[in-house]
């Protein structure tokens, strides 16, 4: 199954070591089979509030996702983000490709009191 990184990062006012974080963090999640899905761009906001923007990264699975989270080479740059962005940042597995909601709101009910 496919796995994501999400990071809702707060706004933060352009430095040195961002563009250098930036510049490098793709190298560092190529080798993991990771690739942009989202970075940066504008969000419509629907409900709720929304500060920031908002960086997906897709990964073939949850094990390359962590991977590329704990390797050295992500560690040595991270540092060049968290200095100077705050927010948070999540590793979450996605849904197979035949991945059928209703089956989940089945299996709910079927735990549900009954009326």
């Amino acid at each position: 199954m496919p796995a994501y990184v999400i990071a809702h990062l707060q706004e933060a006012a352009p430095v040195p070591e961002i563009a250098e974080y930036i510049e490098r963090i793709t190298a560092t999640f190529e080798p993991y089979g990771g690739r942009f899905l989202v970075h940066a761009a504008q969000q419509e906001v629907k409900e709720g509030s929304w500060p920031g923007f908002v960086v997906v990264i897709g990964f073939p699975g949850i094990t390359e996702a962590r991977a590329w989270w704990d390797s050295p080479a992500y560690q040595e740059i991270a540092p060049l983000r968290s200095r100077h962005i705050k927010g948070d940042i999540i590793l979450v597995e996605g849904v197979p490709e035949n991945y059928d909601a209703t089956a989940t709101a089945k299996a709910m009910r079927e735990t549900l009191p009954a009326e």
